[in-house]
């Protein structure tokens, strides 16, 4: 059992995608972003990730900045960010983020061992019927419990 300590999660993720396959990677960030994460100040809700160069980076996703920070280095909260994964992984992930409709998503951000990491998921988007039909099947879930409790 790993020390995880999750700092914030993308909820819309598994609503609006497929997850096909989940990575764990680190992230490149500045002292005061660190800080700033770790007092919960951050937002991935918007973030994708993107290929750029062989190399992946994480965009727009918002890291406020550290209030008690001096104010070089970290001029924009939504500046790219690279994420750290071993080669065969990036090669893996980069295939599949060239097939047709998918993309790779920001799932959480968490404190591994003090060290930040983000679980990024490559995934297809889901379509309108999709949602609608997760959302039957919770609904139907929820009821068999609910009468399961009540015998």
């Amino acid at each position: 059992m790993s020390n995880r300590k999750v700092i914030a999660k993308n909820r819309k993720a598994n609503r609006d995608y497929h997850i096909a396959d989940r990575y764990d990677a680190g992230l490149v960030l500045l002292g005061s972003e660190i800080k700033s994460i770790r007092n919960h100040n951050v937002s991935i809700g918007d973030g994708y990730v993107q290929e750029r160069d062989r190399e992946l980076w994480l965009l727009n996703t918002h890291i406020a900045p550290y209030k008690d920070a001096r104010n070089f280095g970290h001029s924009d909260p939504r500046r790219p960010r690279k994420l750290l994964l071993h080669r065969r992984e990036i090669n893996r992930i980069i295939t599949k983020l060239r097939e047709n409709g998918m993309t790779a998503v920001p799932l959480q951000i968490y404190l591994e061992r003090g060290r930040a990491k983000v679980e990024i998921g490559v995934a297809r988007g889901k379509r309108q019927y999709d949602k609608r039909a997760d959302l039957a099947k919770r609904d139907a879930n929820r009821q068999i419990e609910r009468a399961l409790k009540e015998r």
